[in-house]
């Protein structure tokens, strides 16, 4: 019998991959349900939920059925929610004075899931975009072309103030001012909340993901089907890798204690130099826009939705997040 062809190798990496059982004992990282945080949206009203067009499988909650939402994400092992409000627009201004009411939808609803599940970990949006009348994330000056940082940053320490008191376990700015972290860090402390911690949106690209994002909080232009709003005055440029170094460098330094890069996926060069230059844990969101494109192919059905959203957070942990914001959570 003609001997089979069999080349003369010693190091054949496949007798690792032999096995699920030994490609789980090789695994170099995973994605666990301790590591996950759930977005929520919330809105006002007594019961039920809605879901949002743009995001399939998505809902805003009311208060209550956000407490049902709690008891998903405890029953799933998933132990932490960022809730964003979807403000009603007779309380927006220009000033984005809602945000400084301490009886807001957002801080009623930390409050009560505080109340009713103390052992979830709630992390407080930190932005004025839910709250402001034009949809951006600061006060604009006179002439509505630029965004004033420093009267900005004033109302986001007073805001952080406000969600720690209502019992928020971490501030989280999304706004991407400069300095905010610092004042932010100063103002929690002055006022005795030292323990309350701060995971700073360190890198947020001015990306166009964001859209069904803000669909659901009711922050986007009216009219047009790609809603779009340029931030581009203080959200980092999608081709910038060392000025997003430089953002998470002043970060650490002012005082966060948690680093996010955010969107996730198509950021995964910065997600993996963060965790080299800096010891904070690096927190990564996957985006409304990155969740909506994987449920927009599988709808059509070009992707399997177990394996592109098992892969979609495999990948941006192994580029080193320690924890991801994912509305695949639960």
């Amino acid at each position: 019998m003609e001997e089979k062809f069999k080349l003369d190798i010693k190091k054949r990496p496949r007798r690792l991959r032999k096995s699920q059982r030994i490609l789980d004992l090789c695994r170099e990282s995973e994605v666990r349900p301790s590591n996950l945080i759930l977005p929520v949206f919330i809105k006002e009203g007594k019961k039920g939920s809605e879901e949002i067009p743009s995001m399939p499988g998505i809902s805003r909650h009311t208060i209550d059925s956000l407490l049902r939402e709690c008891e998903k994400c405890l029953s799933a092992g998933v132990g932490a929610i960022a809730p964003f409000p979807n403000v009603n627009p007779k309380y927006k201004s220009k000033d984005a004075s809602e945000s400084l009411n301490s009886k807001s939808l957002a801080n009623r609803a930390i409050e009560a899931v505080k109340k009713h599940f103390p052992e979830i970990v709630v992390i407080a949006d930190i932005a004025l975009d839910p709250y402001t009348s034009h949809g951006h994330d600061g006060i604009l000056n006179d002439r509505g072309d630029w965004i004033l940082n420093d009267e900005t940053v004033e109302i986001l320490a007073g805001m952080s103030l406000m969600a720690a008191h209502a019992g928020a376990d971490f501030v989280a700015p999304s706004d991407m001012m400069d300095g905010r972290i610092g004042a932010i860090r100063e103002a929690l402390d002055e006022c005795g909340f030292t323990d309350t911690a701060i995971m700073a949106y360190s890198a947020k690209y001015s990306s166009c993901m964001y859209s069904p994002f803000r669909d659901a909080i009711g922050s986007a232009p009216k009219g047009g089907k790609v809603k779009y709003l340029d931030k581009r005055g203080y959200q980092l440029s999608p081709t910038n890798s060392r000025e997003a170094m430089k953002e998470i460098a002043l970060d650490e330094e002012e005082g966060a204690d948690v680093l996010m890069v955010k969107p996730a996926g198509w950021y995964l060069d910065i997600v993996s130099e963060a965790k080299k230059r800096s010891n904070l844990p690096i927190a990564a969101y996957q985006v409304s826009g990155e969740y909506s494109m994987i449920m927009a192919a599988v709808k059509n059905g070009w992707l399997d939705l177990e394996r592109a959203k098992r892969e979609s957070l495999d990948s941006i942990k192994r580029a080193g997040a320690d924890m991801i914001l994912t509305y695949f959570a639960i």
